[in-house]
């Protein structure tokens, strides 16, 4: 992990958004548009991701919308596609299950009784002690394949590892994370055999560390921005690089370098050039590569985090990564493939934090009670509970919708991360006030976690900036899907399928019937209502989602007070869906928490039913759009006068 350029500059910028669609594209292109979802589809673990149908084209030509089995996507379009959510992945073999009943016990054992937390946040620096003990366990190339030096976990693993983890030292975790979550996480999945060969086995054994490096001074969520680059040598061997990088974990110790350049790209039809982004492996050793001081931070301390400066270094031309002109590409899947285990680990976080407020509850007497007998701090544990359980269902269904084979998880991926950064703010800062004036001092560790958490919302994709992904690019997919439709109703005939499906749906609509309980028979039959209520929230999601883009077309892009809410409701939809998903589970295989779990879960997904209708009437009510407008003319009205406008009420 590191702080990557994804952040929010400014949000006075009025051109922002379409910055944002260019630097967010996972492919070069548009925003991927996705598919059609119907009821009856084969399990998933029987349709990978390479097989899912790319059919669905009008016969009045034009791109055809594209078809998906992603949950989310297929949300944007008011249907409920259970595929990659139903039933709740179960995705390790017996093998894997053993390799991970070896491992998590000497990791906790590692990580409580030699790391020690608040030792590395006030040294800013992970002892050697505990560096070299993650080397003897594998502990920097996770992923990497055994024949290339590494341990070859699944997905799914990863997340369980990293989870042991973010319950001890965030810290430690991005000093990890950083090397081989997104540092040489390129070369994993889109280098080569030969840089594969080279490279993999030095990072996983901890030899050398890796960083990303991407952000620059200049360049914050508008990736496209970046001034560092990259020109041929003239005898067409190496890249010359030039520019800096800032904000770059791992920076000042890293060996090896993942950097994003620009480049010229000559168009082979019309041989002009054009600048796009390449990725680059680049080693310290080529030359021309220094860093400055390790920065000060409010958190993450013993993580290294500095700027990064290129000097005329020469790069190998066999060292561009994923092709020339595919930076983006790359970047993008480095991202969307690192999210999950972010997830994993604040999931981590949050069980060892709910543990100590627990304790602390339990044992504190105040007027004649313990004070967990009060309804105030029942509450505050319960909802603490119910936001980790839906933060861990969520982070383990994204892992085993990777771990299944299929490769279209970008939303889900956003919303984990988007979910667990707040998840964890939110209950770290309700168990410091669990333990009240303890939970402030620095000993019981809660004050630790809540400067390292911060970051979280920011690193990785800003929380703004993905929430902003997360509408806009479903958006585009359900108008990929409007526009089919207006091209088939053209040419009914030739275009039956499409224009019945399309019919049949708005026609039940209409009168009042919607497509029903679609997950009644996916989900235990105890979660019935719930299941019936995120159908009901889906529908009325999708029938938002047209509306919308019936009234704002391409300025939808604009509305970014409607777009947040769209993302929140997205995000509280999926909730509902794995949470559901994994207490179903519980259910049938008679776990000892399978009550405990459907207490949790229809709890939450009553609030969060609540909270989908919410967000959907402010898109409509012209009291939440008027205050739209106001808040747009306060927020100028700040920037003009570069404070606060109003002066002290006292007049002096």
């Amino acid at each position: 992990m590191s702080f990557l350029s994804l952040r929010v500059s400014s949000s006075c910028s009025a051109h922002r958004p379409l910055a944002l669609l260019y630097s967010l594209q996972p492919h070069g292109g548009p925003l991927c548009r996705r598919s059609l979802a119907t009821k009856h589809q084969p399990a998933a673990a029987a349709t990978p991701a390479h097989a899912q149908d790319k059919k669905g084209q009008s016969s009045r030509g034009g791109k055809p919308a594209v078809h998906s089995k992603s949950f989310v996507q297929n949300m944007f379009r008011g249907l409920v596609e259970p595929e990659q959510t139903f039933p709740y992945p179960k995705v390790l073999n017996e093998d894997q299950l053993e390799t991970l009943r070896m491992l998590v016990p000497p990791t906790e054992k590692f990580m409580e009784e030699v790391n020690d937390p608040l030792a590395n946040d006030a040294n800013e620096s992970v002892s050697e002690e505990v560096v070299q003990g993650l080397r003897e366990m594998g502990g920097f190339g996770l992923q990497v394949p055994e024949d290339l030096g590494g341990v070859g976990l699944t997905n799914t693993q990863y997340g369980r590892v990293t989870e042991i983890v973010g319950a001890n030292d965030l810290g430690v975790g991005i000093f990890m994370g950083a090397h081989q979550s997104i540092g040489f996480k390129g070369i994993l999945i889109a280098g080569d055999d030969a840089q594969k060969q080279k490279y993999l086995p030095r990072v996983a054994t901890g030899e050398d560390f890796a960083a990303f490096a991407l952000t620059e001074p200049a360049s914050g969520s508008d990736a496209s921005s970046i001034k560092t680059r990259a020109e041929l040598s003239p005898d067409g061997k190496n890249y010359i690089l030039n520019g800096s990088k800032i904000w770059i974990s791992n920076g000042g110790i890293a060996e090896i370098f993942t950097v994003f350049a620009k480049t010229p790209v000559k168009d082979a039809e019309t041989g002009t050039s054009t600048d796009k982004v390449t990725a680059f492996i680049v080693e310290r050793k080529f030359g021309g590569v220094s860093h400055g001081a390790p920065e000060k931070k409010m958190g993450i301390k013993c993580s290294n985090t500095a700027e990064v400066y290129f000097e005329n270094t020469p790069v190998p031309v066999e060292n561009v990564l994923g092709g020339e002109g595919k930076g983006f590409k790359v970047a993008m899947q480095i991202l969307n493939n690192g999210r999950f285990g972010m997830g994993a680990a604040l999931s981590g976080t949050q069980r060892a934090v709910i543990k100590k407020a627990v304790e602390h509850a339990t044992q504190r007497t105040q007027f004649g009670s313990r004070i967990d007998t009060y309804g105030a701090i029942q509450e505050k544990l319960a909802r603490m509970a119910m936001t980790h359980y839906a933060c861990e269902s969520m982070a383990y269904m994204v892992s085993g919708t990777m771990d299944r084979g299929y490769d279209d998880y970008q939303l889900e991926a956003a919303i984990s991360k988007i979910f667990a950064s707040e998840a964890a703010w939110f209950v770290t800062d309700e168990a410091i006030q669990v333990l009240g004036g303890m939970g402030y001092m620095r000993d019981p560790g809660l004050e630790k976690v809540m400067r390292d958490l911060r970051i979280f919302r920011i690193f990785e994709g800003t929380n703004d900036i993905l929430r902003l992904f997360v509408a806009l690019t479903g958006i585009q997919y359900a108008g990929g899907h409007l526009k089919e439709l207006q091209n088939a109703v053209k040419d009914p005939i030739s275009n039956f399928g499409v224009v019945l499906g399309e019919v049949t749906k708005r026609g039940r609509t209409a009168i009042g019937f919607g497509a029903g309980n679609l997950l009644s028979d996916k989900v235990h039959a105890n979660l019935s209502e719930p299941a019936g209520n995120v159908c009901k929230a889906t529908e009325a999601f999708g029938g938002a989602i047209e509306k919308l883009l019936i009234k704002h077309g391409k300025n939808i892009i604009n509305e970014q007070f409607l777009l947040k809410r769209i993302a929140d409701a997205s995000i509280d939809i999926y909730a509902m869906s794995c949470v559901l998903s994994r207490c179903s589970m519980s259910l049938n295989e008679g776990l000892s928490s399978a009550h405990h779990e459907e207490l949790m879960t229809k709890t939450y997904c009553n609030e969060a039913y609540d909270r989908v209708l919410r967000n959907l009437n402010a898109l409509k009510n012209p009291t939440e759009l008027s205050n739209f407008k106001s808040m747009a003319e306060i927020s100028k009205g700040m920037c003009e006068s570069g404070q606060a406008v109003q002066g002290n009420p006292l007049g002096v």
